[in-house]
């Protein structure tokens, strides 16, 4: 038993974290707030960050990267929206937290991350917490990952311009993309469904703000905000 078990009680801070943070802002999918009650999120964060695990915001894991708020993590799924018989890829890794949700809730969860280190550390976290079910991949998220497309629901956890027509292409007749978009620094919450016919409808949910999309298909450099990548508006 680490420190912080022995000190706090997770599952208490988790409750309340559901039902303060999630429930009352109207997030409302029984499945979601259950994964989000399970998955031990003090896991995914820093030792010295252990005590805000479940506060109200994002927390920094390292490279530059960001665990995101809890409400953003339970918003975003519940746009996305996985079944028990989905196969769901998630662009940005990060810490493995919204990968661990993901896989509490879809069949198989295939998961990007740019930075070698973090996509080594979430994969020794996730695996110590029994998770069989995800893919790790390091590369270019905004290229996708084509050889195991098409997939139900794409999530990306940063910024871009556009969204990347790769992931238009491996997104599934039916299936849902959920991507911030807009400015370097403020973006919307997107949504894009693809219809039976190919066609993509795309709808608004509010704004927010992540660390940047870095790829081909995204921003060129942390630094970067006027270059207009080759994608869909």
């Amino acid at each position: 038993m680490s420190f912080f078990d022995h000190h706090y009680n997770d599952q208490t801070a988790r409750e309340r974290m559901v039902r303060y943070q999630l429930e009352a802002r109207g997030i409302t999918n029984p499945r979601v707030l259950d994964a989000m009650r399970k998955v031990p999120r003090h896991l995914f964060v820093p030792p010295e960050r252990v005590y805000d695990a479940y506060s109200d915001h994002a927390l920094p894991i390292g490279e530059g990267q960001t665990i995101s708020q809890p409400y953003m993590v339970g918003l975003m799924t519940e746009l996305l929206d996985p079944a028990p018989s989905h196969r769901v890829l998630e662009i940005g890794t990060g810490s493995g937290y919204q990968a661990a949700i993901l896989a509490e809730l879809a069949n198989e969860v295939v998961t990007i991350e740019r930075e070698e280190t973090l996509s080594q550390r979430a994969r020794e976290v996730l695996e110590s917490l029994g998770y069989r079910n995800i893919t790790f991949v390091v590369g270019d998220g905004t290229e996708g990952y084509p050889p195991l497309a098409p997939y139900d629901g794409i999530i990306v956890t940063a910024g871009a311009p556009f969204i990347p027509q790769p992931l238009i292409e491996q997104l599934a007749s039916g299936g849902r993309l959920v991507i911030p978009v807009g400015h370097r620094y403020e973006q919307v919450l997107t949504v894009a469904e693809k219809d039976e016919q190919g066609n993509v409808h795309v709808s608004e949910h509010g704004y927010c703000v992540f660390v940047p999309l870095i790829g081909k298909y995204g921003w060129q450099s942390e630094t970067d905000g006027e270059w207009e990548p080759e994608g869909v508006v």
